[in-house]
């Protein structure tokens, strides 16, 4: 997905939201574009972000003061109560016609793939090693048991129940996307200033 068009070209913020370890990589190809800058908020401070917070509770990001918002495979980290939440946060900090590009397991695929009693077979290969529909519902195992506990998943989504929480959660021209990895790209805008 590339439709991130919000704000004036001279100088927008992306926050990219659970960001890790600084790779530029990391950024959506669409926040790499000239007149974007990046602030890098997380949860683990090891991993030396601009701020230091949970995606639940920004306060120390204004309001209205981000022109998109980036959060690739951080939802399905929160259980399901808790990503109204998080979703109102990101509503929070966007200026009026920001955009948020989020991506995140697609559970109506990876359904597919129990029913085909393939639960534990390697889906795909990542970085990480290969990847089950096991490790796509509950977090990758190898990282949970080093002790990453940060990696289990406690949430999920299909196509339509995402677009229907950013809906619910007051994002305009919703759109989602299923993706080539067993992934689903969604984006919102945040409703233009009345």
């Amino acid at each position: 997905m590339n439709e991130t068009t919000a704000g004036p070209v001279a100088s927008r913020v992306v926050l990219h939201v659970g960001c890790g370890p600084y790779n530029p990589k990391k950024l959506h190809e669409a926040f790499r574009k000239e007149g974007w800058r990046e602030l890098r908020v997380d949860i683990n401070p090891n991993v030396k972000p601009d701020i230091v917070a949970s995606m639940l509770a920004m306060p120390m990001i204004a309001a209205a003061s981000v022109d998109g918002v980036w959060s690739s495979h951080n939802i399905e980290h929160l259980y399901a109560h808790e990503v109204p939440v998080a979703l109102a946060e990101f509503l929070r900090v966007l200026r009026p016609g920001g955009v948020v590009l989020l991506t995140m397991p697609d559970l109506q695929r990876v359904a597919e793939l129990i029913v085909q009693d393939k639960l534990d077979e390697p889906a795909y290969s990542s970085p990480a090693g290969p990847i089950a529909p096991l490790d796509i519902l509950y977090g990758h195992r190898p990282q949970i048991a080093m002790g990453n506990v940060f990696m289990a998943h406690r949430t999920g989504f299909t196509a339509r129940t995402l677009a229907q929480v950013l809906a619910n959660a007051g994002f305009d021209r919703v759109k989602v996307e299923r993706g080539k990895s067993f992934d689903l790209w969604a984006v919102g805008y945040k409703p233009a200033a009345a």
